[in-house]
């Protein structure tokens, strides 16, 4: 009996790894979930609030409402499309976040910078300026 090649044993793994995917992309979709009578899926909750010290700064965040645009969110929100923005302070003052849709967070300090959430982004914003405070963000200038 002769053993098989490199490149039929790569060919075997990638078939099976593609079958599998092949499974667990028809156990995710839309109509399996429908498929399954009493079983929904709640949508995915946005982060979390948190209230903590870091470097000696206390450091805040929670979901604000979609009426936020009256405290000058208004352009994060439209610009986002979402129905709800997040909120971040520092020592009191309120730091400018943003969500870029899949790709993370990021703050008016670390602009050009993505984090996974709000409390990455202002951890790094913290650090970031070195016990100086934040400033007022201004969306009219």
């Amino acid at each position: 009996m002769s053993r098989p090649t490199r490149r039929q044993a790569i060919g075997v793994a990638t078939g099976a790894a593609a079958g599998i995917a092949l499974v667990g992309t028809a156990a995710t979709s839309p109509g399996a979930a429908s498929a399954a009578p009493g079983k929904t899926k709640a949508p995915a909750p946005g982060p979390a609030p948190f209230d903590e010290v870091f470097q000696g700064r206390r450091i805040q965040g929670a979901p604000a409402a979609a009426d936020a645009h009256a405290h000058g969110q208004a352009h994060a929100q439209g610009h986002a499309g979402h129905d709800a923005v997040y909120r971040v302070w520092i020592d009191g003052r309120e730091l400018h976040v943003m969500q870029h849709g899949s790709s993370g967070w990021s703050s008016a300090i670390n602009h050009y910078e993505r984090f996974a959430t709000p409390l990455d982004t202002a951890r790094t914003a913290v650090a970031s300026l070195k016990g100086a405070h934040v400033v007022p963000f201004d969306h009219t200038a």
